[in-house]
């Protein structure tokens, strides 16, 4: 990682303690725990909505891990962790991903956005997940050019479907979900994957099978090879089979749902330690990267016994605003507080403290 000079800060350039990039579970937490450090930050995601892997991929499947929480979905999390942060006032930079991080010779970082907007920040926390996630495409001949008008790779507007004829590609929990969900809301729903197996929940599958038997919708074992295109529409798509048979399928609409490819991206340019498209933390008290200044927390980092876990890149994050906190106020000594008792944390939190008879 070059230095750059000192310089006086561009026109337009942010000037902050903190940088978090990934605006999933653990890169919320990180709000919170620089929050009650008294580190204002600001988070950076290439996904257009916050949530990061939760939201993207399983918005409403449970996860039953969440210490003192039995049971709630991806959003419901997403949406806990956000009303948890309010007090912190983080600002939010989505749609975009960051594509210059450079040393300057204050100490500081120089970071910029794919949409221009630079940065000038103390510490980096990076919180990225397994990278930028981009959906797996298909791979057919002229395809792209009914991306989100007749294709999609996600749903963002479900109702956008119903009264449809709609072909739902995939063998995963996306695509069992979404054929199940549209069946008796479309007006007609296949699902079509390559083989007779699937990867995605088993009762899922039953219930597909089921709907099968009772002609609600149907099941097709082939893959897309080709296109049906009139008056500049997608109007069937070709579908071979194992047998080497190719059958028209025609539809409104076709679904794809391949499952998202996680790509580092710019973060491998930046002079980290990588070990397996992860980086490196230099060690467990601070879950620092070989970078001073620049912190990995949740499943971007690798470090012996790591487990990807939620409530492991929470733990990471309480210590990497710690680890943080001597960048930001060198002179400051930082002493451990506890929410339930500290007159001064409840002050940052907005919220009284209680008086014990």
């Amino acid at each position: 990682m070059e230095n750059n000079v000192k310089g006086a800060a561009a026109p337009g350039t942010i000037e902050t303690d903190a940088i978090i990039i990934g605006a999933g579970p653990v890169g919320l937490f990180q709000v919170f725990e620089l929050g009650l450090l008294e580190i204002k930050a600001h988070v950076i995601d290439s996904l257009p909505v916050v949530g990061g892997q939760c939201v993207e991929l399983y918005p409403d499947k449970p996860i039953y891990d969440i210490p003192a929480v039995p049971v709630c979905t991806g959003q419901e999390l997403t949406d806990n962790l956000l009303k948890q942060i309010e007090p912190f006032e983080p600002t939010f930079h989505l749609g975009q991903e960051v594509t210059l991080v450079q040393k300057r010779e204050d100490g500081r970082f120089d970071v910029e956005t794919s949409v221009g907007q630079r940065f000038i920040t103390k510490t980096i926390f990076i919180a990225a997940g397994v990278g930028s996630f981009q959906p797996r495409t298909l791979k057919v001949d002229g395809i792209e050019q009914f991306q989100d008008s007749q294709v999609f790779y996600r749903v963002k507007d479900p109702a956008r479907f119903e009264g449809k004829n709609l072909v739902i590609c995939g063998g995963g929990d996306s695509a069992l979900d979404w054929a199940l969900n549209f069946v008796g809301k479309a007006e007609s729903v296949i699902l079509l994957h390559r083989r007779e197996e699937f990867r995605a929940a088993p009762a899922s599958v039953a219930k597909m099978k089921e709907l099968c038997e009772q002609y609600e919708m149907q099941f097709v074992v082939g893959q897309v090879t080709g296109t049906e295109i009139r008056d500049g529409k997608l109007a069937e798509v070709k579908v071979t089979g194992a047998d080497g048979v190719t059958r028209r399928l025609p539809l409104d609409m076709l679904l794809v749902f391949f499952g998202l490819s996680p790509k580092l991206g710019p973060i491998a340019e930046w002079g980290l330690d990588i070990e397996r498209k992860q980086l490196k933390v230099v060690d467990t008290e601070k879950f620092e990267t070989n970078v001073p200044g620049i912190f990995a927390v949740g499943d971007i980092n690798t470090y012996p016994g790591k487990k990807k876990l939620i409530l492991s890149g929470f733990h990471e994050a309480a210590l990497a605003a710690f680890g943080a906190a001597p960048y930001i106020f060198p002179e400051k000594k930082i002493h451990m507080q506890y929410t339930t008792t500290s007159p001064k944390l409840h002050k940052i939190l907005g919220v009284e403290t209680p008086v014990f008879d």
